[in-house]
């Protein structure tokens, strides 16, 4: 039987706020549940996902890639990167070719529309960012986003990989 570490509280209310003081991992879990709805709901009303959007913005920040780069460096599995690479196809937002370094590999590349719906949604980040963040100050935000880094990059000091 586990020992308690802090006397039995008294009721229920505020049960959760102590758990997440004593677990943050239990809390970070929760939050990014929390922010991914968010996110899902506020992509969906753009007419795109999250998934997509990552996408999207990977392309146009670097160029053509092949799926399984996309799938690495934004942290998707393989069977999903081809769901979202083919939504994008069919919406006029990306295109696969053949990569000439790798013929067995598809280079994906941005389309005009695609850059579109980018600059759509990229436009609309800002006001979702502070409804959804709008309890943090602007500088517990930018310590958060330190703290993440941290977290998702176990090499500059972070604890675990993602």
């Amino acid at each position: 039987m586990p020992t308690r570490t802090t006397p039995p509280a008294t009721g229920t209310a505020g049960y959760f706020a102590r758990l997440a003081a004593e677990r943050p991992d239990i809390a970070l879990c929760r939050a990014s549940t929390a922010v991914a709805r968010a996110a899902d709901t506020h992509a969906q009303a753009l007419g795109t996902g999250v998934g997509q959007h990552l996408v999207l913005r990977m392309l146009d920040a670097v160029g053509p890639c092949s799926q399984r780069v996309l799938g690495e460096e934004l942290r998707i599995d393989r069977t999903v990167m081809v769901g979202i690479c083919d939504s994008l196809e069919a919406a006029g937002q990306v295109r696969r070719e053949r990569d000439p370094a790798d013929r067995r590999a598809y280079a994906v590349t941005l389309t005009d529309a695609g850059r579109e719906q980018l600059a759509r949604a990229e436009a609309a980040a800002p006001a979702f960012l502070d409804r959804t963040f709008a309890a943090l100050t602007p500088a517990e935000r930018d310590q958060l986003a330190v703290l993440l880094g941290k977290l998702l990059h176990p090499a500059d000091g972070g604890a675990t990989g993602a």
